[in-house]
């Protein structure tokens, strides 16, 4: 996605770093389970796609030390930025829309990322072409469509207001290109793809702080496109912001799919 696409969770605004660190709460230990299960390790070449924060590269660096390499690349690197030092090399690429950076990586990893990008479909090619033979995928994405509710338990006005609000947010994201149906295909598009060994599961918080600071940084992001939109009120995004800082509310997140193949 270019910037001109105008991404709804734009990067640069002050909401993006709270938004990070939820993201890194709530998701690293699945991503990180994947992997270390997928052997990343001493000496790998490593590509993050739209790494946006610092945390799955900084696991990275880690793990293929200094005889590695981790490419992070994303349309706007402000805040991944911090991250460029040995071996973590920062470069701006549009996965969907320009060639691969480099070929010839032992892992291609993309989180939170392809659900947005117009041009999936290249961008999944892209990403398989600059693998080696042998190299590994990692590709996990949500699925809204999937489990459309942040309170799945509906039980009053707040619950209600939430899940409205979220409806409305959904929309935004559709009307900008995001395929809110995506995660659940991920196996398929692999296997067609021609990777081996695919795999897939998927993670489902429902009630944590780190949701809770999620929706509250994610609805102060979006908040005048959601008035502008005519989806709520001023006084209804105030609400609901307060209802969350009350802590009494469940909160969740659309379900993350993880699915992973070996290239042949």
């Amino acid at each position: 996605m270019t910037q001109a696409d105008g991404y709804l969770l734009d990067n640069r605004q002050t909401e993006a770093g709270e938004r990070f660190d939820a993201f890194a709460t709530l998701f690293d230990p699945t991503t990180f389970r994947h992997l270390e299960g997928l052997g990343v390790g001493p000496g790998w070449r490593c590509w993050e796609v739209g790494a946006g924060g610092t945390s799955v590269v900084s696991w990275l660096a880690k793990k293929v030390g200094p005889t590695g390499r981790v490419l992070a690349t994303d349309i706007d690197t402000s805040r991944v930025a911090a991250a460029a030092r040995q071996p973590v090399h920062v470069r701006v690429h549009d996965v969907g829309a320009e060639d691969p950076p480099e070929e010839g990586f032992d892992l291609v990893h993309a989180r939170l990322v392809l659900v947005h990008v117009p041009d999936r479909d290249r961008a999944l090619r892209s990403m398989i072409k600059a693998l080696r033979p042998g190299g590994r995928l990692l590709v996990e994405d949500a699925d809204p469509a999937l489990q459309p509710l942040l309170c799945p338990d509906e039980h009053g006005p707040e619950q209600q207001l939430a899940n409205r609000l979220r409806q409305g947010f959904r929309r935004l994201l559709a009307d900008r290109g995001a395929d809110l149906a995506y995660g659940r295909r991920l196996p398929r598009l692999l296997r067609e793809a021609g990777l081996r060994g695919v795999e897939a599961d998927a993670y489902f918080p429902v009630s944590s702080p780190a949701c809770a600071a999620l929706e509250s940084a994610t609805v102060r992001q979006i908040r005048d496109q959601l008035v502008t939109a005519g989806i709520a009120t001023a006084q209804d995004i105030d609400r609901h912001l307060a209802n969350i800082a009350t802590g009494d509310m469940d909160l969740a997140t659309a379900p993350m799919i993880s699915a992973w193949g070996r290239k042949g």
